[in-house]
């Protein structure tokens, strides 16, 4: 189920049980299980064949389990025959004697294999060696660990294999717990899953995350008021999503319609973080962006970003102070959105402007402030801030930004990511963002939004100054805080894997691939819109 809440337009997280839940109320609603399993079926294919169905080579084989997983792949398979895929059953388990989907799809031209009928895998590593995409229908939720079996038999037969074609996993990839997110040795790595109507709990934790490759959802007509989606406050961001989200581009548009981003950024010591913030503001959407930072950091980096303007600081030994011949409020009253800490370093002087900003602010609660790097260890260090922190602050701390900021240990952050975000967020009165692989987002309401992105080519230097300033471009333009949270992080994501790609290695990735990547993720952003 979609839930909309202010701009945003993400997938609820469910656990096994209430999935279980929700498809028993629409049972007794008059939605039978098997409706429910055709509709999966049908939208997981329509997926498949948007996305691929233009090849000139498209055959797939189904690999099938007996319960209702194996239904849903059935009913694919049924349906991407139609639609002119060469598609191949592989039962690995019996199903019911006289089994419809299994009649229905020989009926429509399909072709079965029987791993009781396969002496040493022939049939299959035939199948999979000609075929090019594999689907995974074997199980669901229903799951239990480790696998036993013809299960265990045939995926280690598969995992040992040389080469295997690209794998779609329907709801979650085989041998992996849809609640811990623990996984069997042998289970699915699959390179796109295809979600029922709601994310799985467990498809979002280590190790399962890393066996489920892209994660997309399709709805299978479970209706939006059942009672068991309600209470649940936890969400996943995806494509659809961050397109939804979009701001609008008028053709009469100025600079000042798509606002004002005030960053505070940069140091001696660190000049390229504001080049970076400043640069991903722009790239993000941002009308105007005014750099705050002292005069060796406009020398330093001007010339490469003429468009930016700036009010100078004072240098004041290591750190910086405000000129007072320039008055503070003004330069915040024209601030659509304002951004703090990228390379400042720790000098009492930057603390000390902290405090002041966040004084002026309290007069101005409704301009988002975005708190990063150096502005959040000031708070950790200084921690009656805290009780000065303005409403509508947004703060974007790593786990040992985090760790300094809590007082908790880096292990038990990870351990319970959501759990930490949740609490804090509501502490502190502060949408926080807590990065990392799969980042948390959490408001002080308790509304919980999870990134799905994981990938080494965001960590490294730099790559969360680009973060803040995409955050703050998309704040600038009027973009309520959870939701600028939420697909910046998307968008950032999506970026750091563009770059990889373009770049050949994750280790190759620099800060600046990625901003050379956020106009191609708008550009997949408005075809996905477009439809």
């Amino acid at each position: 189920m979609k839930e909309i809440k202010a701009e945003v337009c993400v997938y609820q997280i469910v656990s096994v049980e209430q999935m279980r839940a929700l498809e028993h109320e629409a049972d007794s609603r008059g939605l039978s299980y098997a409706q429910m399993m055709e509709n999966a079926g049908k939208a997981a294919a329509t997926l498949i064949n948007q996305r691929f169905g233009k090849r000139k080579g498209k055959s797939i084989v189904g690999l099938v389990g007996s319960g209702n997983n194996g239904g849903d792949a059935l009913v694919a398979l049924n349906q991407l025959q139609c639609q002119g895929w060469d598609t191949h059953a592989y039962l690995i388990k019996e199903r019911k004697e006289h089994d419809l989907l299994v009649e229905q799809y020989l009926a429509g031209g399909g072709n079965v294999d029987r791993f009781s009928n396969d002496e040493n895998h022939s049939l299959l590593d035939n199948l999979t060696k000609h075929c090019h995409f594999l689907l995974d229908g074997i199980f669901g939720t229903g799951v239990r660990l480790p696998l036993r079996g013809e299960i265990e038999e045939v995926l280690q037969h598969l995992r040992d294999a040389e080469k295997l074609p690209y794998i779609i996993a329907l709801d979650c990839p085989s041998g992996v717990d849809c609640d811990s997110g623990e996984a069997d040795v042998a289970a699915v790595h699959a390179q796109w899953t295809i979600s029922m109507a709601a994310v799985k709990r467990g498809l979002l934790e280590f190790p399962a995350f890393e066996h489920v490759g892209e994660l997309s959802v399709v709805e299978i007509g479970l209706p939006a008021d059942l009672e068991a989606w309600k209470g649940g406050r936890e969400f996943c961001m995806d494509e659809s999503a961050a397109a939804a989200m979009l701001p609008a581009r008028p053709v009469q548009a100025h600079k000042g319609t798509f606002g004002t981003a005030v960053i505070f950024a940069g140091s001696r010591a660190y000049p390229g973080a504001a080049y970076l913030a400043a640069k991903a503001a722009y790239l993000a959407g941002a009308g105007l962006v005014t750099l705050a930072s002292i005069a060796e950091v406009r020398q330093a980096i001007a010339g490469t970003l003429p468009e930016a303007t700036w009010y100078l600081l004072q240098t004041q030994d290591e750190g910086f102070g405000w000129d007072e011949t320039t008055s503070l409020p003004a330069v915040l009253q024209k601030a659509s959105a304002i951004l703090a800490g990228p390379g400042w370093g720790t000098h009492p002087s930057a603390a000390i402007l902290l405090e002041r900003l966040f004084d002026i602010m309290k007069e101005n609660p409704r301009t988002p402030l975005i708190i990063d790097a150096d502005g959040l260890n000031l708070l950790s260090q200084h921690v009656e801030l805290f009780k000065k922190l303005p409403a509508n602050c947004i703060l974007t701390p790593h786990p040992g930004e985090m760790a300094r900021l809590s007082g908790l240990a880096v292990e038990e952050i990870q351990k319970d990511r959501q759990t930490i975000a949740r609490t804090y967020a509501k502490k502190w009165n502060a949408t926080l963002v807590l990065k990392g692989a799969l980042t948390v987002i959490a408001d002080p309401c308790g509304r919980l939004v999870v990134n799905p992105v994981a990938t080494p080519a965001l960590a490294k230097a730099g790559s969360g100054d680009v973060l803040a300033g995409m955050l703050a471009g998309l704040a600038a333009q009027g973009i309520d805080g959870l939701d600028a949270a939420c697909m910046a992080c998307w968008m950032h994501g999506r970026a750091g894997m563009l770059a990889e790609r373009a770049v050949g290695h994750s280790a190759s990735v620099m800060a600046s691939d990625i901003l050379r990547s956020i106009p191609w993720v708008f550009r997949i952003l408005l075809k996905r819109k477009a439809g």
